[in-house]
């Protein structure tokens, strides 16, 4: 996609984001943990997100959509890897929309240039994360996504990590 689509009369961009959006970025990243309730967990910061998605060692990849030139959702991604099947897989860190700007198909645009570039990327996959409340269940499982019953999902978090190391 990465360019310009008529929806609905409206003009919908999706662009790679560059470091000059790390305000934009940060901004997103805040309202979706507010729309995840986990708005106390967000200690990220504009200097954060320039390092790590922009700096010289970029661990992720982000997509900016605008509707009429409104920041209006983001994408979040980066490759992991696949040792069955010997390929790089994409995973979507976070897909959020704002909600004045959802049920337009937003959301759905951003999900598809993510498929696009596991395509064009050769990725064996994509996968993401959705918390078990989230009505975006739906849309994905109407996309022909299925979630995995068989794996479950475990976490450390940096104190913890820094427990195991004397």
């Amino acid at each position: 996609m990465n360019g310009f689509k008529k929806i609905n009369q409206q003009e919908l961009t999706i662009r790679p984001a560059m470091e000059q959006d790390a305000p934009i970025l940060l901004s997103l990243i805040k309202e979706l943990a507010v729309f995840e309730k986990l708005a106390e967990k967000v200690i990220n910061s504009e200097e954060a997100v320039r390092e790590t998605l922009f700096g010289p060692k970029a661990y992720a990849e982000a997509e900016i959509a605008y509707w009429d030139g409104e920041p209006a959702g983001m994408v979040i991604f980066f490759h992991n890897y696949s040792t069955f099947l010997g390929k790089p897989g994409l995973y979507i860190e976070d897909l959020f929309v704002r909600e004045e700007f959802r049920g337009k198909g937003i959301g759905k645009a951003l999900f598809l240039e993510c498929a696009r570039l596991a395509i064009e990327r050769r990725c064996g996959r994509m996968e993401w994360v959705v918390l078990n409340w989230n009505p975006a269940r739906m849309f994905y499982e109407k996309m022909g996504a299925y979630p995995l019953e068989e794996w479950v999902i475990y976490r450390m978090d940096v104190d913890t990590l820094k427990k195991l190391i004397p």
